[in-house]
């Protein structure tokens, strides 16, 4: 007989169940929790299925989201990229399903979402609409070079040319990480996150996270936040100075990621989350990266829609030219509290 339970206990359980299952990714990770916690106040509820002997056959983390802009949703695991059931058995997954469509009764939201790499046989509707860009590393820095084409070859070599320096630290960088992320954000039309995410990473993760940044005369002009899990090195969030397109920071900000990846023994570098087709998936994929579909799937309350927060959803379209044209002062006053309920 199993059992699923909503655990609040001892986080060394819950790693060891994922640190032994070949398919556990980052954000399974139980500190997750304190982070978001921490940077959007949203309750949470880490479901566990246990068997008779007290063995754990799987794991769920979900987080609540509720607002009248943009619903009231249940989601494993908002603002990144996968979460999701991590199970042994078909039957643990099913019951961590059953589990999480209690939870979402009884918050009363109208939308479970599972955010799945590979789709599970739970019978639920799924959405393929974006991707992650995964690059298989190479053995070597060299080796790896060598597979570059020459044109992207030429843009490293040129942002080096051009007095492009950078920097790898902690929580020392966050301030010049956070400049360039604030701007890009904005130009984007999209409500930026508070600093306080990021600084909660950086303090919660402190041996799997890293900001790399770009200078140039001593100003900032690229930078992006690193993490880490098992043999996958992933970079969710960065950002550049448009200004500075032309001396190419963005191509020697990868470039010196994946070196550091490599150095450190990863085999995968997770370039993070792309519309296929777009510019940030052109760009990605130029390093050779290959899309990976993200399975996101869900358990709807009856009659309750698909959810469709894309920037494309003609709905957002004016609100996200007006965003593009606030000063950036406002952007960092306003944007927190909106996107803290955008999953």
């Amino acid at each position: 007989m199993m059992e699923v339970v909503e655990y609040d206990g001892d986080p060394s359980l819950w790693d060891r169940y994922l640190d032994a299952h070949p398919d556990g990714v980052n954000y399974h990770r139980y500190a997750w929790r304190r982070v978001i916690t921490e940077s959007f106040g949203h309750d949470s509820s880490y479901l566990m299925a246990r068997d008779d002997s007290g063995s754990v056959r799987g794991i769920l983390p979900l987080v609540h989201l509720n607002s009248i802009l943009f619903g009231n949703v249940l989601v494993s695991l908002p603002f990144v990229n996968y979460g999701g059931i991590l199970a042994d058995t078909a039957e643990a997954a099913t019951l961590l399903l059953e589990g999480a469509v209690r939870v979402r009764e009884r918050v009363g939201a109208t939308v479970l979402e599972l955010r799945h790499l590979e789709e599970l046989p739970l019978g639920l509707p799924c959405k393929c609409h974006k991707v992650t860009m995964l690059l298989p590393l190479a053995a070597d820095v060299d080796t790896q070079w060598r597979q570059f084409n020459a044109k992207l070859r030429n843009q490293v070599r040129k942002a080096q040319k051009s007095g492009l320096t950078v920097r790898w630290g902690g929580a020392e960088l966050l301030d010049d990480f956070y400049e360039v992320f604030v701007r890009n954000m904005r130009d984007l039309g999209t409500p930026v996150y508070g600093k306080r995410l990021f600084a909660s990473v950086l303090a919660t993760f402190p041996d799997s996270s890293r900001i790399i940044a770009v200078y140039q005369d001593g100003n900032v002009v690229a930078a992006g936040l690193a993490s880490w899990y098992k043999k996958t090195l992933e970079v969710p969030w960065a950002s550049s100075n448009k200004d500075y397109k032309k001396l190419c920071p963005n191509n020697l900000l990868y470039w010196e990621a994946i070196s550091y990846a490599i150095q450190h023994g990863f085999r995968i570098f997770d370039f993070g989350r792309s519309t296929p087709g777009e510019g940030t998936f052109k760009f990605k994929e130029q390093w050779g990266a290959e899309p990976h579909p993200l399975h996101w799937q869900y358990a709807l309350k009856s009659g309750a829609p698909l959810p469709e927060l894309s920037p494309h959803n003609p709905k957002y379209d004016l609100a996200i030219r007006c965003w593009r044209r606030l000063p950036l002062w406002m952007t960092r006053l306003l944007g927190p509290s909106i996107v803290r309920n955008i999953p």
